[in-house]
């Protein structure tokens, strides 16, 4: 029969049977297949390389009679040639669902931006780390490589690293070793779980050796410190004054809790989750240092209003940050006092002499100050070890293994001495000082 609509219309699925076939007699392999519920679909069979073969083009409804027979004339012409139109729909059908696959899985890939990676890898491959590792390590890494963290992290060429490690390491190469290990670390994590296919640190070089700092503020030079701190208001007036009498470490300060004191403010336990070598480490507080906590009003949450956890915070939900400012600003005084003091400059009733540290001194020297000045005290390396919760020091070995005293009231009353010290570099230059001359505070 000549397919026509109307003709079309009126087929239907004998009773009993579940589909029926319909041909065209205009074009050869044209027909119409009709099931029992009524639906009727197009189609065409032919042979290829002897076997039967058919192609589905759709169902009446959706095509119409005509766009339905241009097709199976399109088809026939190809069978003519020796073409395959089932196999070659099926090719098609195939190639896309590949490419649909492949985009899906470049998407995935993109998504994973440099961003999204230092998260993933925080969250999981640190996760086990100290609080100040895991931290601070994908914290810089976002800071130094902040226009690449919407890049795909595959997407990240070694010359890329290698450029920007060589900007960081023109003022600051201790740092740029230090983003090359955390990169060369966060990369190799992602290879070995097939997130990206390459590591982009691990060919970088960086000129030079790293070599340690033995930088030590001189008396003056600490005394200057101390008066610049005395001068800024909350909160790093007080964290710049805590910094030096604890002697621990910045994040450590930084991220003080007030369920980390004792209610007398005579101790302080940072917990294993926040120290450099995950062990807990506790903290003698000077009169100096529960003077300074004890001048501290608790703050508060700016949104909620809560009652922040956080002695030194700005928002009353994290701890402070900004310390490069600070330092600034703190440093800024210092060269004020310096300036009021020179010769010819304005003087003042009472003023001592300052000495600004030169240029170069960091926060984190101040540690080796007061460990270097402990030894002027008399006061023995194990003590001052165990103050700056240093895993390896004078106390190594097979020793170190077995030595499990903490030297909890030595740590007390070196730390006293060192308060005492400080108090008195502050108030007074040319102060050599010795075990005998330095008055330790009361507890």
């Amino acid at each position: 029969m000549k397919f026509t609509k109307p003709g079309i219309d009126a087929l239907t699925c004998p009773p009993g049977k579940r589909d029926v076939m319909f041909t065209d007699s205009e074009v050869k392999g044209f027909a119409i297949r009709v099931n029992a519920t009524g639906s009727k679909t197009f189609l065409f069979n032919y042979r290829f390389a002897g076997k039967p073969r058919r192609l589905i083009f759709g169902q009446y409804g959706e095509l119409t009679l005509a766009q339905a027979r241009k097709l199976a004339e399109a088809a026939r012409g190809k069978v003519l040639t020796g073409g395959d139109p089932a196999g070659d729909k099926k090719a098609a059908a195939h190639a896309f669902q590949q490419q649909a696959i492949e985009e899906a899985k470049q998407a995935a890939v993109n998504a994973l931006t440099f961003q999204v990676l230092t998260e993933r890898w925080a969250s999981n491959a640190l996760r086990d780390s100290s609080e100040s590792h895991s931290t601070e390590a994908p914290r810089r890494l976002r800071f130094n490589f902040a226009d690449m963290l919407d890049r795909p992290a595959h997407a990240l060429t070694v010359a890329e690293v290698q450029n920007r490690l060589d900007e960081v390491a023109e003022k600051h190469p201790t740092t740029a070793r230090r983003l090359q290990a955390y990169g060369r670390a966060m990369y190799g994590w992602a290879v070995k779980r097939q997130l990206v296919e390459e590591n982009p640190f691990t060919n970088v070089v960086i000129e030079g050796r790293e070599v340690s700092r033995d930088r030590v503020l001189t008396d003056a030079e600490l005394g200057a410190v101390w008066r610049a701190a005395c001068q800024m208001p909350y909160a790093f007036g007080p964290f710049f004054r805590l910094l030096v009498l604890t002697l621990q470490r910045r994040s450590e300060v930084a991220g003080m809790r007030w369920d980390e004191i004792t209610p007398d403010l005579t101790t302080w336990t940072i917990p294993a989750s926040r120290t450099k070598n995950g062990k807990e480490h506790i903290v003698h507080l000077s009169e100096p240092a529960r003077q300074v906590l004890a001048s501290l009003h608790r703050q508060t949450d700016s949104k909620t209003g809560a009652v922040s956890p956080f002695v030194f915070t700005n928002t009353g939900r994290t701890p402070i940050s900004g310390f490069s400012d600070g330092k600034e600003r703190l440093e800024a005084l210092m060269e004020q006092e310096r300036a009021s003091n020179a010769p010819g400059g304005p003087k003042k009733a009472g003023k001592k002499p300052s000495g600004l540290p030169a240029s170069g001194w960091r926060l984190h020297d101040l540690r080796r100050t007061g460990v270097t000045t402990m030894a002027r005290l008399g006061i023995g390396p194990h003590v001052a070890d165990k103050v700056l919760n240093h895993t390896e020091g004078a106390i190594s070995g097979v020793a170190a293994v077995y030595q499990r005293h903490e030297f909890l009231k030595e740590r007390a009353a070196a730390l006293d001495a060192w308060a005492g010290h400080v108090l008195s570099v502050a108030s007074a230059t040319g102060i050599e000082p010795t075990a005998g001359n330095v008055v330790l505070l009361r507890r």
